[in-house]
C-alpha cells in the first residue's frame, strides 16, 4: 500500500479483540477519516439511503462527507441518535447499500473502515490494505466481561452468537471464510498487545511495505 496516495485500509475483527479501537486509533494516526458500523447504519437511517439513492446522489456528483463527519460526531458525543427518516432493507439490499456507502467514501478520500464486509468490498480496490485483529477466546471473554458488565457465561454466549453471525453473513456473499488469512495482508494477535502497539505495528507495517 502507497500511504502517499489515496488509500484504504479495512480492519476485520473478533469480537472482543479490541479491534474496532484499533482502526478509530489508526485512523487518528494516520490523519485520515474513519468509518465504521454505526455510521453506515447512522447514514441509512437519517439520509434513507439505498443503493438506488446512492446512485442517484453519485450522479448529482454531490459529496456528502461532511455530512459524515458532522453525523458520526453525533453519533459519538451524544446517547440521542437523530433518524429523519426509518429505512427497512432485506439483508441483500442492506449489502449493497453498505457497499455503495463504503466504495463512495473510499474513492473521495483515504479512510480506515472496521467492519465485517471492508475486505469484501475493497479486495479488488487500488491501493488497499486488509487487516485481521483476533485474540484468544479468554483474551475475548474477559474484554467483554468489562466492557458490557456481563457474566463470563454471558460473554461466551455474545461472542458465540457474533461469530456464527459474522461468519454466515460473509459466506452468504462470499465463498470465502472471515477466517481464512488469505483475504488479508497483515493478521495480529491482542493477547499481548495494546491497541496502540497494535497501531505502531501496523504502522511499522505499512512503512516497511510502502512505495
Amino acid at each position: 500500500m502507497n500511504k502517499n496516495e489515496k488509500f484504504v485500509i479495512t480492519i476485520n475483527r473478533e469480537v472482543g479483540s479490541g479491534g474496532r479501537t484499533v482502526g478509530r486509533k489508526l485512523a487518528e494516526k494516520l490523519g485520515v477519516k474513519y468509518c465504521d458500523k454505526a455510521v453506515i447504519q447512522g447514514l441509512t437511517r437519517k439520509f434513507g439511503l439505498t443503493s438506488e439513492r446512492i446512485e442517484e446522489i453519485k450522479a448529482q456528483k454531490k459529496s456528502w462527507w461532511n455530512d459524515i463527519t458532522t453525523y458520526y460526531n453525533t453519533l459519538v458525543n451524544s446517547a440521542d441518535q437523530p433518524m429523519d427518516a426509518e429505512v427497512k432493507l432485506d439483508n441483500a439490499s442492506l449489502f449493497e447499500t453498505e457497499k455503495g456507502i463504503l466504495q463512495e467514501l473510499a474513492s473521495q478520500t483515504s479512510c480506515v473502515v472496521a467492519g465485517r464486509t471492508g475486505f469484501m468490498v475493497f479486495r479488488l480496490w487500488p491501493n488497499h490494505l486488509n487487516i485481521f485483529i483476533q485474540a484468544s477466546m479468554e483474551h475475548r471473554i474477559q474484554r467483554v466481561m468489562y466492557r458490557q458488565n456481563v457474566s463470563e457465561q454471558e460473554a461466551r454466549d455474545i461472542i458465540a452468537k457474533l461469530d456464527a453471525d459474522r461468519e454466515t453473513y460473509i459466506k452468504k456473499y462470499e465463498d470465502t471464510s472471515r477466517y481464512d488469512t488469505r483475504n488479508y495482508q497483515l493478521v495480529i494477535s491482542m493477547d499481548d498487545l495494546s491497541e496502540d502497539d497494535a497501531v505502531e505495528v501496523i504502522m511499522d507495517y505499512i512503512n516497511r511495505t510502502s512505495k
